[in-house]
């Protein structure tokens, strides 16, 4: 019976401190509001700055992990710069060691009953009268820090008597492999609790009640700060290359400051040892969250004068394929003095662009599934939209003569087009797999149908030689129709109630946006091949393809 209340006791202590941190943590940064914006958006000009912007905002909110999503956020938004991110993932590691100062100096030297149970109170008492304030999240935060209190209380106590019952200490291995254990003991308590502060409180309590060494208790801080990492790998799973190059600067920053106080560890106890006794309330507790404060200063103090070096690092070798994929092919900065060889320049690269558009747009039906390398095809099209623009503004600054000046308006437009179907097709990917296009009697053969004739548009676009390029208009003309044919029969079946009406309205949805995808990805390819119509072979300049200059859309 001993053995299921101890059992209890760990995994309900566990409970209130994860409980608690949760609470905390949603409630500061509810109650921050805009002001993490603010601060993530103008405080982070330099590394230096964001690390100092990191260390304030995670020991406010005391969540590393709400900061590196936000901070991943704004750099794929192009407000943050990498070596800005790379200083708040700095700091944000600073700051995680706040909750060991908290564990340490609450846990040991205050009636934590005391200090918790009128906290949580007083938080309930703000959340109920909070209404929709602030007022309501700072009770959360204050009911959240209560508990959290009370689950270090339980811990400390249940590894009181979890010493009475097991001799623990028989498992301190000494030397350079229990400096190992201990390590690999951390990181996977934060693996499986994905919190290193709750992974920290163990290894607190566990250091406060004796059942450890604090040689132990160390190595195991440091796995602490090592299994942090397993939660930035599987973050940018599937993620953008932005995120990657964060996760990435995190992980090996996190590594490489646990490798160094692994191999430093003796000296670097001797000198917490030194510094904490100068304190009154010198105790376990205080030696370790000192520990883990100072290996993580230690840490940014080496990584941080090479952060451009490490950003471009990651630059080089994390979305390579990428970065050549976006990279213009064609385009050169000496044809500039000859508008006439650069626009020829200008319509290979617009010519590739397009082949890489209608890539995308069959990627998003080819599968039930969304496709893996459509995340990717899709911000190296924005890269090359970005180069192209760029040249066309260089190009306009030059001396254009007459067809130059003529073809570079339809160029842009061409630019525009491919640009539009680009977002169109990021809501086709998202909602061809989201829906099930099993749809009931006639709204499903023709749905099948549609999607096999934008298949077949596609291709026949995609060969702006062949004799079919002249159809393209005709085949647009008949796919409208059939549009209109499959919206009637899907709201017909909803009518019908043979197709629920939630359903109905996300078919209809979809059909459209596969409608506007096609349409303005062979506009894209008809103007681009009226640039030069009088030199191409195929007949592009056929009276079918007047579709694509009556409807600008």
């Amino acid at each position: 019976m001993t053995t299921f209340f101890l059992i209890a006791g760990l995994f309900g202590g566990l409970g209130l401190f994860l409980l608690g941190m949760r609470l905390m943590t949603k409630g500061l940064r509810n109650a921050a509001g805009n002001a993490l914006r603010t601060i993530l958006g103008k405080w982070t000009r330099t590394p230096l700055r964001g690390l100092f912007s990191g260390f304030m905002i995670t020991a406010l909110v005391q969540s590393s992990s709400a900061i590196t999503v936000a901070v991943i956020g704004f750099v794929n938004a192009g407000l943050m710069t990498l070596p800005q991110s790379v200083g708040v993932i700095f700091g944000s590691n600073i700051g995680t060691t706040v909750t060991s100062w908290i564990v340490a100096a609450v846990g040991v030297s205050v009636n934590v009953k005391a200090l918790a149970l009128p906290m949580v109170g007083l938080g309930a008492i703000l959340r109920l009268t909070g209404g929709e304030t602030r007022r309501k999240h700072l009770g959360d935060a204050l009911t959240g820090f209560g508990i959290f209190f009370l689950g270090i209380e339980t811990l400390q106590s249940t590894f009181q008597g979890l010493d009475r019952v097991v001799d623990l200490a028989a498992y301190n291995i000494g030397g350079v492999p229990g400096v190992l254990l201990f390590v690999a003991v951390g990181a996977t308590l934060t693996l499986l609790m994905q919190s290193s502060s709750a992974a920290m409180a163990l290894v607190l309590t566990a250091a406060m009640s004796g059942i450890v060494t604090l040689e132990s208790a160390a190595a195991a801080t440091i796995g602490t700060n090592i299994g942090t990492t397993s939660t930035a790998l599987f973050s940018v799973i599937a993620a953008t290359y932005n995120a990657k190059k964060v996760a990435a600067a995190h992980i090996i920053f996190n590594l490489g400051t646990g490798l160094v106080a692994l191999l430093t560890i003796p000296l670097l106890l001797k000198g917490v040892n030194l510094l904490a006794s100068l304190s009154p309330d010198y105790d376990t507790a205080t030696t370790l969250a000192l520990f883990h404060t100072v290996f993580n200063i230690l840490g940014v103090l080496l990584f941080l004068p090479f952060t451009h070096r490490l950003t471009a690092f990651l630059d080089r070798h994390i979305g390579r394929e990428l970065a050549e994929m976006g990279k213009p092919r064609y385009l050169d900065s000496n044809l500039l003095a000859t508008p006439s060889l650069a626009m020829d320049a200008l319509f290979m690269e617009l010519g590739r662009l397009g082949e890489m558009v209608r890539d995308a747009c069959r990627k998003a039906l080819a599968s039930r599934f969304r496709h893996p390398d459509f995340l990717k095809d899709r911000m190296a099209i924005e890269t090359l939209v970005a180069a192209i623009r760029a040249y066309c503004v260089k190009l306009q600054r030059s001396d254009l003569a007459d067809p130059a000046a003529v073809q570079m308006p339809a160029a842009l437009r061409v630019v525009q087009y491919y640009r539009k179907t680009l977002n169109i097709i990021a809501e086709v990917h998202q909602q061809h797999a989201d829906t099930d296009h099993n749809l009931p009697g006639m709204s499903g053969e023709s749905g099948r149908q549609f999607r096999r004739d934008v298949r077949t548009i596609l291709e026949v676009a995609h060969t702006p030689c062949a004799p079919e390029f002249a159809s393209l208009g005709k085949l647009m003309h008949e796919l409208d129709d059939q549009y209109h044919e499959l919206k009637d029969a899907l709201l017909k079946a909803g009518a019908q109630g043979s197709l629920e009406l939630d359903r109905m309205v996300s078919q209809l949805e979809y059909y459209s946006h596969v409608r506007q995808m096609c349409d303005q990805a062979v506009k894209g390819t008809t103007y681009w091949a009226r640039l030069r119509d009088i030199e191409l072979t195929c007949a592009s300049a056929d009276k079918d393809n007047e579709y694509a200059w009556k409807q600008d859309g």
